[in-house]
């Protein structure tokens, strides 16, 4: 699994879910349509990603299709980076 998914997956057993919910869960099911997360923990999961990869996010970019499931989460975190560069 690679590195992001793989803190991402971390961050979400520490602070929402237990370890055996979050293996049945995909790596692009919603976070929010399965309960793993509400709307006060994807600002948590801002403050995580923030803090963790060194990158600012605008509100404008809190959107599903950026936060909510592993792989869309991985995938904005690879985009932003990429323009940090």
């Amino acid at each position: 699994m690679p590195e992001i998914e793989e803190k991402i997956r971390k961050f979400l057993i520490e602070n929402f879910v237990l370890s055996e919910q979050l293996d049945e869960l995909g790596f692009d099911e919603s976070f929010l349509e399965n309960g793993v997360v509400d709307s006060t923990g994807i600002l948590e999961l801002v403050f995580f990603v923030e803090d963790q990869f060194g990158i600012q996010i605008d509100t404008s970019e809190v959107l599903p299709e950026n936060f909510d499931s592993v792989n869309c989460l991985a995938s904005y975190i690879r985009r932003k980076q990429k323009l940090a560069l």
